[in-house]
């Protein structure tokens, strides 16, 4: 998020159910907050925020004792500086509107609320509330400077003419008091309605009316010098001992700044504060008018929702200063990329949503998307460095895909997560079936977050064999969940959406702890000594604590650092070459090895390859079964071999299947190998067994099948 953090929530809710409801989703969202309050009663509320402080309130509009705008405006009276977020049923969108009238931030609606909104929204809620005390605050300093100058005080007789100016009067109309006093007050305070330009006579009236009066609110004053200067102002009669009108006293000041803090603040409400984009608010609003004028010029409605891809890192590494000038340049580049009668929204963090109000037709959008990604993939150069940074596009159009604004920005998000799912920097329309699988996603991370406190995840391994030997030299640690009403997950469809999470951050700490317990537990039964390697994605790299750890981890097990090897990709490698170096150059010391997981599929640089403590290359799958077509790919498992053997490297190959992958290793002296030919990942348990007996027909001609195990009981 970029923005302030939320520690501190205070639920104002009545229903138990849904109390609980949301501390749920507030608990399985991370660390955005640290403290969850929850209260049932208005009077409850007000005592709690008299006492204690609060970042936000989460408020139900339907409480025993306080009911619509009455909560807001007692939840405002007791603090009137504290983000407020309303929760309203279905049918009160007017309610809705009401309350953001009243101070409320944003609103949600009962029975629509999922976690990305929940948080979207207190995270808007923060942002928007100390945008308007920021603005507050300066309306506050031009205010005080006026009233430190004066008010401009004019007075005039019965008849109407002038009798005194005040220094702010003489500095304001252009004239001294010495020559206004004796003229006809018309003469001197001309005031003009903004509007029509008539003059404004209410002034010699209130003498024979006798009673207070404000002028128009778009009145101008035309000064001496025939200068226009916006005011306000307010005329009184005077009074005699008996009551009996006797003259009247005009009071003005110059509202030039103040209207246009007031345009400023106006601005504010519908506008991000950071790119100065449209905010979600008005973009709803734009949506709901387009979607009115579309079938009236035959015209559809695009909604391309954006989210960038790799902006998180660029700003937990680089810090938020350059992250938000990157949003505004990203913010740049999409207004260049569509008309001006088109609407680029930011909806927070790194997420934009695009308003094609008038799109001929569906290639329009893709047009429009395929633009976007061009040109947000081009290099940002900020504070002289050269960044890149990606987007995926999710795309919906009315009226196919939804009726209002609400609808289509909603499935365009879930498009925009099947596109990431392709493989990012891609777009893709809004299918009815998408928003089933986004249900079914959403429902398996809830899942996971579980996972690990119901003992539903657990660890297999694959063994590594020497080629030459014939030996079990290692085993790879790889992740397994079994569902209680779903069985076993296969990982290709939990393990992104841990990464995604950031789930995978106890994850990962759970799987290497545990395989390096597993890895002492054979030595400790006596069992030949083997390396365990562990998987480490770029999230848990680049975590704070990574390497303590890692350390931790190794002292509490006991395990030979010797025997745990790292598996990283080449792009986790290569992101930040200066911190990837240390961070490898304190596990090398500490005796932890570091092998290339994928190789070939990535960077596959030689500068990396010298300068980085690695100790082994593992050859992807996908140029291993390829072996037998004797094509570039073959070309190319040799090369790595060779590569790594002038390197001084072990080589590993990965997914071998057949006789004929091995024997073409084994003749060009890869070290050791992996796949189902000698077995699929098992318990630790049948791993154990193999290490007792070894993979049987060692040497040239390997067998798949393994002495005193069953061959049904491996399988493939």
């Amino acid at each position: 998020m970029n923005g302030r953090n939320i520690r501190v929530l205070l639920l104002v809710e009545d229903d138990a159910g849904d109390a609980r409801l949301f501390r749920e989703m507030l608990n399985e969202s991370g660390a955005l907050l640290t403290k969850l309050t929850h209260v049932a009663s208005m009077s409850e509320a007000e005592t709690h925020l008299a006492e204690n402080p609060v970042d936000v309130v989460l408020l139900d509009l339907g409480l025993p004792d306080a009911q619509g705008l009455g909560a807001v405006r007692r939840a405002r009276a007791v603090a009137p500086h504290v983000p407020l977020v309303v929760l309203t049923g279905l049918d009160d969108q007017l309610l809705a509107s009401r309350a953001l009238q009243e101070g409320a931030q944003d609103y949600l609606i009962k029975g629509q609320i999922e976690t990305r909104g929940l948080l979207r929204a207190l995270r808007y809620a923060v942002e928007r509330k100390f945008m308007e005390e920021a603005l507050f605050l300066e309306k506050e300093r031009a205010q005080v400077t006026l009233n430190c100058i004066g008010d401009a005080v004019v007075s005039a007789d019965i008849s109407g003419t002038i009798t005194f100016l005040n220094l702010a009067a003489e500095n304001l109309t252009g004239w001294s008091c010495q020559d206004a006093t004796g003229k006809p007050i018309a003469g001197v305070l001309q005031f003009l309605d903004a509007t029509s330009r008539k003059t404004v006579r209410h002034l010699e009236m209130q003498v024979e009316r006798d009673r207070y009066v404000n002028l128009p609110s778009n009145s101008i004053l035309v000064r001496r010098d025939g200068f226009e200067i916006p005011i306000e102002d307010s005329v009184a009669p005077i009074h005699d001992r008996q009551g009996k009108p006797t003259g009247v006293v005009v009071v003005f000041h110059d509202v030039t700044a103040a209207r246009a803090m007031a345009r400023e603040i106006t601005h504010a409400a519908q506008h991000d504060f950071l790119t100065g984009l449209p905010n979600r608010l008005l973009l709803s609003d734009r949506i709901t008018q387009a979607i009115a004028q579309a079938p009236r010029h035959n015209k559809q409605v695009a909604v391309l929702f954006l989210d960038l891809d790799g902006f998180k890192h660029i700003n937990d590494s680089l810090g938020h200063l350059v992250g938000d000038k990157l949003l505004q340049s990203v913010a740049n580049r999409l207004v260049a990329c569509v008309r001006s009668s088109d609407t680029v929204s930011r909806q927070g963090g790194d997420e934009f949503v695009v308003l094609l109000s008038e799109a001929a037709q569906g290639d329009d959008a893709a047009i429009t998307a395929r633009r976007i990604l061009h040109s947000i993939a081009e290099v940002h150069c900020i504070d002289e460095q050269n960044l890149h940074v990606t987007t995926s596009i999710g795309v919906s159009v009315y009226p196919d895909d939804g009726p209002d604004a609400q609808t289509l920005v909603k499935n365009a998000d879930i498009a925009m997560y099947q596109a990431k799912e392709n493989g990012r920097q891609t777009f893709r329309f809004f299918k009815p079936e998408m928003n089933a699988r986004a249900v079914e996603r959403q429902s398996l991370e809830e899942d996971l977050r579980h996972a690990l406190e119901r003992q539903e995840l657990t660890l297999h391994y694959q063994p590594k064999v020497d080629l030459r030997m014939g030996a079990v030299v290692g085993a790879e640690a790889l992740l397994r969940w079994t569902h209680p009403i779903r069985g076993p997950v296969a990982p290709v469809q939990f393990v992104a959406i841990a990464e995604d999470s950031g789930l995978i951050l106890p994850i990962g700490h759970w799987v290497l702890r545990e395989a390096c317990r597993q890895a002492r537990a054979w030595v400790d039964a006596g069992l030949p000594v083997t390396t365990m390697a562990v998987n480490v994605s770029a999230m848990e790299f680049r975590a704070d604590n990574f390497l303590d750890g890692v350390h931790e981890i190794l002292r509490e097990t006991g395990l030979d650092p010797g025997m745990l090897e790292l598996e990283l990709t080449e792009s986790v490698l290569m992101k930040h070459v200066e911190s990837t170096a240390s961070i490898l150059q304190t596990l090398r010391e500490r005796g932890v090895q570091i092998a290339v997981d994928d190789f070939g599929t990535g960077y596959s640089s030689l500068s990396y390859l010298r300068r980085f403590p690695v100790d082994a290359l593992k050859i992807d799958q996908s140029f291993v079964h390829e072996i037998s077509a004797a094509g570039k790919d073959a070309t190319i498992v040799t090369a790595v071999i060779n590569l790594a053997r002038s390197l001084e490297l072990r080589v590993v190959a990965e997914g071998v299947e057949t006789f004929e992958e091995l024997t073409f290793l084994q003749a060009h002296h890869c070290d050791a190998a992996q796949g189902f030919y000698f077995s699929k990942a098992v318990t630790h348990h049948q791993f154990a067994r193999l290490l007792e007996t070894g993979i049987s027909g060692a040497g040239s001609a390997l067998s798949p099948r393994v002495a005193g195990i069953q061959e049904g009981e491996l399988g493939r």
